[in-house]
């Protein structure tokens, strides 16, 4: 259980900060950068939140809860060492991703296909969820970079990138199931 009685504890003022396995490290380092980028948007998701009800209300705070568990995936290195973890940490699942990918299939059921590119817009809800796409695509970007470098969860790395899938689906049934989608003019400023 998480207790959380003072919030400030000064011990990152020299610019370095606790993984989930208490190792120090840079506050910039990429594993910290990727961990952020994934609370940034679970923050956007919140601001979506504002403007959506009933089932997508519903899923979108089941994704809120799966970005926690990301994040907590993420800021725990050397998966070699979770067996021998006296308390193991929690890992993305791939049943995570399989649920994600049933939601999009769902939503996409009810959507004409597009024949154009569409702009983040249309409803209010719709654009906030254009602003999570890409804010979970940087996020995404930065995971597969710290993949790279260190192990990183295979199954954190799918979840991201459905998890932008998911919201531009998400984004055209908040446009009316994609009736007040914005589409893009190719070169109509010219």
């Amino acid at each position: 259980m998480v207790v959380l009685n003072r919030i400030y504890t000064r011990t990152g003022d020299d610019g370095d900060t606790s993984l989930g396995n208490g190792a120090r490290v840079a506050k910039h380092s990429m594993r910290v950068t990727a961990y952020g980028t994934v609370d940034e948007t679970n923050a956007t998701l919140g601001l979506a939140r504002l403007h959506a009800g009933g089932d997508l209300d519903a899923a979108l705070a089941r994704i809120q809860n799966d970005l926690f568990d990301l994040g907590a995936d993420l800021c725990r290195p050397e998966m070699d060492k979770d067996k021998d973890s006296e308390y193991p940490p929690l890992r993305m699942a791939e049943t995570q991703v399989d649920r994600l990918e049933a939601e999009i299939d769902a939503m996409n059921a009810h959507l004409q296909p597009l024949r154009s590119f569409i702009l983040p817009g249309g409803s209010a809800l719709s654009a906030y969820l254009h602003l999570c796409r890409t804010v979970s695509r940087r996020a995404e970007r930065l995971t597969v970079e710290l993949a790279t470098m260190e192990e990183v969860n295979p199954a954190a790395v799918k979840y991201l990138n459905r998890l932008s899938d998911w919201f531009f689906v998400a984004a055209r049934v908040a446009n009316d199931n994609g009736t007040a989608d914005v589409l893009w003019v190719p070169g109509a400023n010219r």
